[in-house]
């Protein structure tokens, strides 16, 4: 079972992280309008994801947005007119679709976060020292770390496996 003290730590961990986590991009999405303010909060989050990822199907950018895969159509429709991303068939398997960002897509993604991203580089370097924003650095690896992990909690289960059952195809991220 694990130690309460722990779990209890655990728990109060997860409430600091949530809550500052929450402030920060709360702060970022009111710092980084970007010149074109056309991209939605789901559509950057798509593109990103296909930068950092590479190309990925439909239902595997659903499970990594927590969503059901029909909830994405509109918006991968929508960026496939804008020139964002690229639809193409597996050459694995004709039936899975693979997307991938396309260079419109990365300038639209870049566009839309350099003045947050530069808001929070000052905000950086202003509030932390070198060694904190070292320590920043690797907690943001760290952070990737987590996001990405499959971890059962009892009684029920988070939105990628709940995507990843009801797809049958997602693999596990």
């Amino acid at each position: 079972m694990g130690d309460p003290e722990e779990a209890s730590n655990d728990l109060a961990l997860a409430e600091a992280l949530r809550w500052g986590v929450s402030r920060l991009a709360s702060r970022l999405r009111a710092e980084q309008p970007g010149h074109n303010r056309s991209l939605t909060r789901l559509a950057a989050s798509v593109l990103a994801n296909l930068r950092h990822s590479g190309a990925l199907t439909p239902s595997e950018l659903a499970a990594i947005e927590g969503l059901q895969t029909q909830s994405l159509t509109r918006v991968l429709n929508e960026l496939e007119e804008q020139g964002r991303i690229r639809r193409s068939r597996s050459d694995v398997d004709a039936r899975r679709q693979n997307i991938e960002v396309t260079e419109a897509g990365r300038e639209a993604l870049r566009e839309h976060v350099r003045d947050g991203n530069a808001w929070l580089a000052a905000a950086l370097r202003q509030t932390l020292s070198p060694a904190e924003r070292g320590v920043v650095q690797i907690a943001a690896g760290l952070l990737e770390q987590v996001a990405g992990a499959e971890v059962a909690v009892e009684g029920r289960s988070g939105p990628a496996q709940a995507s990843a059952q009801g797809e049958g195809a997602a693999p596990a991220l």
